[in-house]
């Protein structure tokens, strides 16, 4: 098969291997971001994954310049890539890229362990911001949803308490009422 061949048939395969995982990311057909690690842990880091014309002949560029890795020293990131690297030249020849990344997660603790965060401040700042418009992007929708008139509030306020909980027996039927329609009745 040709290299192009090879490619597609990666290309298909890793769409349907992670489709619905957020740490996949799909920058081009022939690139590719994978997070290791939670959202928020300290030891995740991103590696991204870029095929030349000729792979899986030859390497695909290995990388770890995203803003994301910003808190990882150098020498840790030299190391990742070494140990990656060493993976990309016993898989040369086949498709790698859900090897590499399979390889780096089942590895993580090892690749992290001389891992001292650098600027950690400055990255949580960073972190929270890029965070910040996707959630309140999200509660607006939920804001939307849930608008009611004034009425509709004062009746909802009348209803409830101060916790905005109905009272005990709202629901309760009157056994009075009920007792003296049922007596008028029987008359």
């Amino acid at each position: 098969m040709s290299a192009n061949e090879d490619q597609e048939m990666e290309l298909e395969a890793l769409r349907s291997i992670y489709e619905g995982d957020e740490s996949f990311r799909e920058l081009s057909p022939v690139s590719f971001q994978y997070r290791i690690g939670e959202n928020g842990d300290p030891k995740a880091f991103l590696i991204e994954i870029s095929w030349t014309e000729t792979y899986p002949q030859t390497p695909p560029i290995l990388s770890m310049n995203a803003f994301f890795n910003n808190t990882i020293s150098p020498a840790v990131k030299q190391s990742i890539l070494a140990k990656l690297q060493e993976a990309v030249e016993a898989n040369l020849g086949t498709a790698m890229t859900y090897t590499l990344f399979e390889y780096a997660k089942d590895n993580k603790e090892q690749f992290m362990e001389n891992h001292n965060p650098i600027n950690s401040a400055t990255s949580i700042n960073n972190i929270i911001s890029i965070e910040t418009p996707n959630t309140a992007a999200s509660s607006k929708k939920k804001d939307k949803k849930e608008q009611l008139s004034k009425a509709q509030k004062r009746k909802l306020a009348d209803k409830t308490d101060h916790k905005g909980e109905l009272p005990r027996g709202w629901n309760w039927v009157d056994v009075v009422k009920l007792s003296k329609t049922g007596s008028k009745d029987d008359e």
